[in-house]
């Protein structure tokens, strides 16, 4: 799985000849989403600037490659957070109506995490408030992650520390925790090697500080044979219900059978519920997956790994349910839609960027794509409209 990726040192974005032509844009009025790309070009470590077209063509963004040297990244409307790879800060950059970066300022984490690594993936909350930083536990041996809570000053992007809190037991998540609609719920899951699993539950205070909460979940009656499921990557739509992926167990060991995908519905108390049976839970052709993304209508799941992409419907409550094969198989290491029926999915080791444009009833790569890039490590999306 990819996800230790996010831990190494960014690698950076440039364009290649194939997409050096690309027209420079310098206005927002006909963008619908800006497409922020952190890689490596040889040395240099950037953050390649992207401005999509209705149709999901992309341009390059006036100003671009920026020289920021980060990986892990997060936008909420005016500023780019993204995790510095030479120092332990979070940068915000700001973000202009042409979709440049402007630094604005920085943040050292480690003064509150007693120096236990490098940060992993950082999110917002739904409105844009509130940062979250996944980091190491100081307090327990650097053994277990944190969720750190950061607030944002809307007036200049500098980040207040809020407190943290330890994400669960042994080993913690290394994922980000996924907000449902009332933006006062997340959840992870967690599986490795189906020894230490656990879904981990999240409730956002007040101020904006995330703490962990003993989340109540069932689990899909498993097949014959099989003594139970465990979850582990989750996605959330924007009502009150989430996927996870379910592996087949036998803890502590995992068990053979195919990995499936399960929905679940929330209460009003945060506690999760499926009924979801290994029957009606498809298995996807993705069997080693990093990213799991669903889209702002809340009716496709985007699936993604080594073996590729996939979409399904998500219907839900209801189980979910099978959509296309594989559109690339390529593997794919992230991606992120827009609001306009665009996903933006990158491949480390293909050195691409794909753009699809996918509907319910239909889908197709987006004029221009796949564009040729260098090592991309990580993306992030900003809509527009």
């Amino acid at each position: 799985m990819m996800r230790h990726l996010k831990f190494t040192v960014c690698l950076s974005l440039v364009l290649s000849t194939a997409a050096a032509c690309a027209q420079v844009v310098s206005a927002a009025n006909s963008s619908v989403a800006y497409v922020y790309v952190a890689s490596t070009n040889g040395s240099t470590n950037e953050i390649v600037a992207y401005a999509a077209a209705a149709n999901g063509s992309l341009s390059a963004v006036n100003g671009s490659p920026f020289p920021d040297n980060v990986y892990s990244m997060a936008v909420n409307g005016k500023y780019l957070m993204a995790a510095n790879a030479a120092k332990p800060d979070i940068d915000t950059f700001k973000i202009e109506s042409d979709g440049a970066l402007t630094y604005a300022s920085s943040i050292n984490y480690q003064k509150h995490d007693f120096g236990c690594g490098s940060a992993g993936p950082i999110f917002f909350d739904r409105t844009g408030a509130t940062l979250y930083v996944m980091e190491y536990d100081g307090s327990n041996a650097c053994s277990n992650t944190v969720y750190a809570s950061y607030a944002i000053a809307p007036a200049t992007g500098g980040l207040k520390y809020l407190g943290m809190d330890v994400t669960g037991v042994f080993p913690g998540s290394w994922y980000t925790a996924d907000f449902i609609g009332n933006n006062v719920y997340a959840y992870t899951a967690e599986d490795e090697s189906c020894m230490y699993y656990a879904f981990y539950g999240f409730k956002r205070k007040t101020n904006g500080l995330l703490t962990s909460f003993n989340v109540k979940a069932n689990y899909p009656p498993p097949p014959k044979g099989v003594n139970g499921y465990i979850a582990n990557m989750s996605a959330a739509d924007p009502t009150d219900h989430l996927a996870f992926t379910m592996q087949p167990a036998d803890p502590p060991n995992c068990a053979s059978g195919p990995l499936q995908l399960a929905s679940y519905t929330a209460d009003a108390s945060g506690n999760l519920k499926t009924t979801n049976t290994y029957k009606n839970m498809p298995a996807p052709l993705v069997v080693n997956p990093n990213d799991m993304k669903i889209s702002p209508s809340g009716k496709l799941l985007a699936f993604a790994g080594q073996e590729g992409l996939q979409i399904f419907h998500f219907n839900g409550a209801d189980p979910i349910t099978h959509y296309t094969g594989l559109l690339t198989t390529d593997p794919i290491t992230q991606m992120f839609w827009d609001n306009n029926n665009h996903l933006y999915a990158i491949s480390y080791n293909a050195n691409k960027l794909y753009v699809f444009t996918v509907t319910p009833t239909g889908h197709q790569q987006a004029p221009g794509s796949p564009y040729a890039i260098s090592s991309p490590d990580d993306i992030i999306v900003q809509p527009l409209h």
